[in-house]
């Protein structure tokens, strides 16, 4: 089972294994496909989502982008190799 980006630790870059795009809606399903964001992709959670509903930021390549905190737990990435 792989952890969504939600729960990934700050500041190490993970591969997007999975997006569950049925869980957004499609303007945000075409901002994040206009980002790059993609199974297979680098991304690095660089904040999480704040305590008062704050967006997160996300590294995707070169760009740092806010995203909701619905959008970075229907992200989920491949597990670190042991």
């Amino acid at each position: 089972m792989t952890d969504s980006l939600a729960r990934s630790p700050r500041n190490v870059p993970s591969t997007v294994a999975s997006i569950d795009w049925s869980a957004l809606a499609p303007h945000e399903v075409r901002r994040l496909r206009e980002f790059g964001l993609d199974e297979g992709v680098e991304v690095e959670l660089i904040r999480p989502v704040g305590w008062f509903g704050g967006p997160a930021a996300v590294r995707i390549g070169r760009m740092t982008v806010a995203l909701r905190r619905h959008v970075v737990h229907a992200i989920h990435l491949k597990a670190p190799a042991a």
